[in-house]
């Protein structure tokens, strides 16, 4: 068994896919770099991130499975599940060596937890579109942090590009150490260094004093509103949890603890 070794990223993951037809292995077991710890049952092969190969196996997945196979696959790799890699890195294999769309085929183990791991994904995704809270910052950014189970900002991008074309925004994602930004123009990935207090925060609710004055007001009067509004003999807890888990509770204005 041969143990490859691969950068974590897709083209990395591609490069692999390549690597394996390139050197004819036989058995391959696939791992991060930050996850390989030396194994004496296997040699280690250190695949190098190459974009001209990775384009190669992409072109040829876009083939067989068309976008929207493309579509899950990427979901899938966005999900950082090791189990997940080796099954994209099989599900290509058999890809190219069964030929055709194989995206349906559930049979197939790395088919049905490809596509499984996909669907977490992407409910991640729908939910950090729907739960993400912007602040108002002095300088005038609206900003937002988030921790999602997933690696869900290359999903989410078109979807606040979209919406909030009209103002300049960051959303970071604190467990990432990175973010997307939107200049008023074009929106692009940026690496930022966040205040200690930030990133060690129990919630996601920025420090009071790095926010816009109005700002703090509307916080204030929200959550007023919300709790005068909030009917006790009304209260439904379960379905509140049912329809917004308690892990999204700190993204809501409501919930957060403005004596920070």
């Amino acid at each position: 068994m041969e143990i490859y070794v691969f950068d974590g990223s897709l083209v990395g993951l591609l490069s692999a896919v390549f690597t394996f037809y390139e050197r004819k292995s036989a058995v391959v077991k696939l791992m991060r770099e930050d996850d390989y710890q030396p194994d004496l049952l296997g040699g280690k092969v250190e695949v190098h991130s190459d974009h001209g190969k990775a384009a190669r196996v992409w072109k040829g997945l876009v083939k067989h499975i068309g976008m929207e196979g493309l579509n899950r696959f990427y979901a899938a790799f966005l999900g950082e599940d090791a189990a997940g890699y080796q099954c994209l890195f099989d599900l290509s294999r058999y890809v190219f060596e069964r030929g055709g769309d194989v995206m349906e085929d559930f049979g197939n183990a790395h088919v049905l937890f490809v596509s499984q791991l996909a669907r977490k994904v992407h409910r991640e995704k729908h939910r950090m579109e729907a739960f993400v809270r912007f602040q108002k910052m002095a300088d005038g950014l609206f900003a937002a942090t988030m921790e999602p189970d997933y690696n869900v900002l290359p999903l989410i991008r078109k979807h606040f590009t979209d919406r909030y074309a009209d103002q300049r925004w960051l959303i970071y994602d604190r467990r990432r150490k990175y973010g997307l930004y939107y200049n008023g123009d074009c929106t692009e990935e940026v690496a930022v260094e966040l205040a200690e207090r930030v990133e060690k925060g129990d919630g996601v609710s920025l420090p009071q004093n790095l926010l816009a004055a109005d700002e703090v007001l509307y916080q204030r009067l929200w959550k007023g509103y919300f709790n005068h509004t909030n009917i006790p003999a009304r209260k439904n807890t379960q379905l509140h949890i049912r329809h917004i888990p308690k892990r999204y509770w700190r993204y809501l204005t409501e919930k957060f603890d403005l004596h920070l």
